[in-house]
């Protein structure tokens, strides 16, 4: 059987059992058919648990999350032949999410809102707002939005690295959404099964699924970016992603720990954008086909940036990182994991074995290195950054030398084919060793010809033209 790793796209799929093939009269009355009915409405005390209390703590503060994303329709030939415009398509995209911040400030997950053109959220009353994207951060599947209320219930967020296996896990959000027929959430429940887990199943998206919380309460579509809740009604996880072999819950759901989640929303409110930790190093990663390998080769460092905080710090390739912090290190995955959770501008504490020789190291966390580097602008909507050996090694590039792309508008990058992380190597006959030779270059090509770039693009050799008027 083959397991699929995804966020799964919503499937209907209804049941219905049919018993016997004839309808008797229903009786007129409870009276007459001898059954009797309680009218107590009230809740006794032993019908009141850990769970409903935890419940009624969150369940206020967890929204619909509903997004439409325009698309570009397949084209027509007939269409095209008399002269049509394109087309476009919305998809709609609906998800979870909850309240942090009284006065509006919610997260959910960000493949939910990925290339949408419009995000709305649902309350649990059923009034709708719209919501603006604060931001997101791709690689941990975490994105902040934003609605103009005030005085909204907001969840208590817990401690995620207190976890006990086994203690009670509720997972609350809107699976399969408006179908269920109101905004109402759904509640399920189950254990912590583990924790630490490193999702190594090829994923959908850019997300990185490090150190996440294993539940067995069922997680179905449309339950991304829910919370997960212990016994006490804190939030210690947000619902994210599952294993399923046909796309619905088999016991195996995943969480973000609550505590990255908050340490992400603070970037985000504080900076207005992620700060990804960096120290300078590269890790050996396994060639095998067996998965087995390479969760017991080791942490090992196969390459320290030049002028990083690793090289600061005296690390040498073939040195391994056995832990950081009160984290054991196991493997390339563990330190990803561990990576996630550093903080720039805070040190990270490094146990590393060299030969038979055991030291703690402290490693300064910095901004990864084009973060910091001088920028250089063109084409109004086109960020430059000159690459550097620090830069070529955390991004594994060939050559130490050519223009970064750093930052690029929808719109250009469609014009002109240029990608985000693409390395301008060449414009027309003028190498480009720098950012300002990027943009020398096209200064001086640009509205008397037609600009060829070659590019490296994660390794391959790609060539673009287009007129620059």
């Amino acid at each position: 059987m083959t397991f699929h790793f995804s966020n799964v796209p919503t499937r209907i799929v209804c049941l219905a059992v049919l018993i016997g093939c004839s309808r008797s009269p229903a009786p007129s009355s409870a009276q007459e058919s001898g059954v009797t009915v309680s009218t107590n409405n009230q809740v006794s005390q032993s019908r009141q648990n850990a769970i409903t209390n935890a419940v009624a703590k969150v369940a206020p503060s967890v929204v619909t999350v509903q997004t439409e994303v325009f698309q570009q329709a397949p084209e027509d030939p007939f269409d095209i032949f008399f002269g049509g415009q394109p087309r476009t398509q919305t998809q709609a995209g609906l998800g979870t999410g909850f309240v942090v911040r009284s006065d509006g400030v919610i997260v959910t997950n960000a493949h939910v809102v990925a290339g949408a053109s419009k995000i709305s959220v649902m309350m649990r009353n059923g009034k709708v707002y719209p919501a603006t994207l604060l931001g997101q951060d791709e690689t941990n599947d975490i994105a902040v939005v934003r609605i103009d209320a005030k005085s909204l219930p907001t969840v208590k967020l817990g401690n995620s690295n207190s976890l006990v296996i086994g203690e009670w896990a509720i997972a609350i959000g809107n699976p399969y959404g408006f179908y269920l027929g109101n905004s109402e959430p759904s509640v399920t429940v189950g254990v912590i099964s583990a924790t630490n887990r490193n999702l190594v199943a090829p994923s959908e998206g850019q997300s990185s699924y490090f150190d996440m919380i294993q539940t067995d309460a069922a997680i179905n579509p449309g339950n991304s970016g829910g919370p997960l809740v212990d016994a006490d009604g804190e939030v210690i996880g947000m619902n994210s992603s599952i294993f399923s072999p046909n796309g619905g819950s088999v016991g195996l759901g995943f969480a973000i720990p609550i505590n990255r989640v908050a340490r992400v929303v603070d970037d985000l409110l504080t900076h207005g954008s992620i700060r990804s930790p960096w120290i300078g190093v590269g890790l050996r990663q396994s060639t095998s086909s067996n998965p087995r390998d390479a969760l017991t080769q080791g942490a090992v460092i196969a390459s320290v940036a030049p002028g990083s905080p690793a090289a600061k710090a005296g690390l040498r390739p073939g040195d391994v990182i056995e832990g950081e912090g009160n984290r054991q290190v196991h493997n390339f995955f563990d330190w990803q994991a561990a990576l996630l959770d550093l903080r720039v501008g805070s040190p990270a504490h490094l146990r590393v074995r060299r030969g038979s020789q055991e030291f703690d190291a402290t490693v300064a966390v910095a901004d990864l290195p084009e973060v910091t580097a001088p920028k250089v602008q063109v084409l109004r909507d086109l960020q430059l950054v000159t690459v550097t050996p620090a830069i070529a090694s955390e991004r594994g590039l060939q050559r130490a030398w050519g223009a970064l792309v750093y930052k690029v508008s929808d719109v250009i990058a469609q014009q002109t084919g240029i990608q985000q992380g693409d390395v301008i190597l060449q414009i027309n006959n003028t190498p480009v060793r720098s950012a300002q030779d990027a943009a020398r270059a096209i200064d001086e090509y640009g509205g008397r010809t037609y600009l060829r770039l070659v590019i490296d693009r994660q390794g391959e050799m790609y060539m673009t033209e287009f007129a620059v008027r």
